[in-house]
């Protein structure tokens, strides 16, 4: 009989999440397993290399992201609870790092396009219940989201947070003031 794990892949997933965010896409499976508090082997024979993790690790990000915005009040409030991890400026580098490397993967990239389609389906409902808004709004409420946080990642005056409120209230408001 196998031995039950007592190692979860959401402790291992975790821990990978949070060497993205202190070392970017520089980070080893040593690096995970350290973070973890396990064996390499342990991380290895979970998921196989970098890569696997990495895979995993997006996989689990779209059913997080659902949650996530279906959890949440309003389209302003989603966005903000999606990017909130990355209101620091060395997190939001090293995790767009990160994100930079894994365009280049075709499986990773097609992961992403999940991630950012489950995104903006979720938030969908929320973004027509904004007075005047197009029926395209929540795909320009995700690419502002993602803009701005490139554009604060470069040049990160104050905060992401207060970035995107600014950013995604000037629309709202638009929009409602044409509704």
């Amino acid at each position: 009989m196998a031995r039950p794990r007592t190692i979860t892949d959401e402790r291992l997933l975790n821990a990978l999440g949070a060497v993205i965010t202190s070392r970017g896409p520089g980070f080893t499976v040593a690096d995970v397993a350290a973070e973890a508090g396990v064996s390499v082997g342990t991380v290895s024979q979970r998921f196989g290399s970098k890569h696997g993790l990495l895979v995993a690790l997006s996989r689990a990000a779209v059913g997080q992201v659902r949650d996530q915005v279906r959890s949440a009040g309003n389209a302003l409030e989603a966005i903000l609870g999606v990017f909130g991890a990355l209101d620091d400026a060395s997190t939001a580098a090293n995790n767009l790092g990160q994100l930079a490397i894994d365009l280049a993967d075709p499986e990773l990239r097609e992961l992403h396009g999940e991630f950012f389609a489950a995104f903006e389906a979720e938030l969908a409902p929320l973004a027509r219940a904004v007075p005047g808004a197009p029926p395209h709004a929540a795909r320009v409420l995700v690419s502002l989201a993602n803009g701005a946080a490139i554009a604060w990642s470069v040049r990160p005056t104050g905060s992401l947070l207060d970035r995107l409120t600014e950013d995604i209230t000037a629309v709202l408001k638009g929009w409602q003031g044409n509704g």
